[in-house]
């Protein structure tokens, strides 16, 4: 599942301008923000954590136009907790981003 999302790109570049080390910085907070509400997930022993991690991913995916991780946020929040397939698909989504580094 790699990360080719325009909307995405296109406001990392609008919030860091040119400044490739701001770039930097806003993509790795984005991604440490985003691997720890899937820790969370994969962690969750109840149904009141796991919704409350996969909103906050969802939340991540809109405020950075993310369409891929907001679908994906939201399939966890209509999936039961602990869901194999979408922590699996999570997990692809946040390892694409070094696959780009």
């Amino acid at each position: 599942m790699a990360l080719e999302n325009s909307d995405f790109e296109a406001n990392l570049a609008a919030a860091s301008g040119d400044d490739a080390q701001l770039r930097a910085e806003l993509l790795a907070c984005f991604l440490e923000s985003v691997c720890g509400q899937i820790d969370l997930l994969r962690r969750s022993r109840c149904d009141g954590n796991w919704e409350v991690a996969a909103m906050r991913l969802r939340g991540l995916g809109t405020s950075f136009h993310s369409p891929q991780l907001a679908d994906l946020a939201q399939q966890a929040l209509d999936s039961a907790p602990g869901d194999p397939v979408i922590l699996r698909q999570l997990g692809q989504f946040a390892d694409s981003f070094s696959e780009k580094s």
